[in-house]
């Protein structure tokens, strides 16, 4: 019986992967962000 039970086995994870997360991140964030404000901007053309 295995008497250390790790709750979370990617505590561990590498510097690397955080890095693919941040970067994946960035990817999805940009396009959304750049999506919003002009989606935004398109708007306030309609109250002017």
């Amino acid at each position: 019986m295995n008497a250390h039970t790790d709750l979370n086995p990617n505590a561990d994870a590498a510097p690397s992967s955080k890095l693919l997360l941040g970067v994946f991140w960035i990817y999805v964030l940009v396009p959304l962000a750049w999506g919003v404000i002009n989606t935004l901007l398109q708007a306030t053309k309609l109250f002017h």
